[in-house]
């Protein structure tokens, strides 16, 4: 009973968490898409949008983060078979490349706050595309701890299969923001 408590949590701040970096990196997209605007409206949208990103940051993302960590580490101690399992060491690999886009997401937001209504460096196009990088995490996480064992033999289909998505939801973006 008390690990399927754990791992509800778990998962409801999972949920919180990529809710948190999904909009977190829209927002980095809507402050770039205000570089052709007139002031004053520039510089009020930017203000807001750097006030957005960081009450976003500090009050949902790193706190869901840090007790989704919490409650997944808590699963671990109270079932450390986990760690002999091979779907598990996927997920763990997905999830220090989950760990890698959030630094780069406290990176841009670190920038918001210290530009001062200046332009993010970042093209826009790419930060279209790196806010479907979360997307793509998450589906593998999710594909992995669904299947499990199945996600070992057919592990590579998953692979070629996340690499098809992201190929076409990257073209989709190129395409959508060509016509802009």
């Amino acid at each position: 009973m008390t690990y399927l408590i754990i791992k509800a949590l778990h998962i409801i701040f999972m949920v919180s968490y990529f809710a948190g970096i999904f909009y977190l990196v829209r927002i980095f997209v809507y402050y770039k898409d205000t570089d052709e605007f007139e002031s004053p409206k520039k510089e009020i949208l930017r203000e807001q949008y750097v006030f957005m990103a960081r009450r976003l940051w500090n009050i949902i993302t790193v706190p869901a983060a840090v007790l989704m960590a919490i409650f997944g580490i808590w699963m671990l101690i109270l079932n450390p078979s986990l760690l002999k399992m091979s779907w598990f060491h996927l997920k763990i690999l997905f999830l220090i490349g989950l760990g890698i886009y959030h630094f780069w997401c406290w990176k841009n937001v670190l920038k918001l706050k210290s530009l001062n209504n200046k332009e993010l460096e970042t093209p826009n196009i790419k930060l279209r595309q790196a806010n479907e990088i979360a997307t793509f995490i998450l589906f593998l996480v999710v594909f992995t701890v669904i299947m499990k064992t199945l996600t070992i033999e057919y592990w590579w289909q998953l692979i070629v299969g996340f690499f098809v998505i992201v190929s076409l939801i990257m073209i989709t973006v190129k395409l959508v923001n060509k016509k802009k």
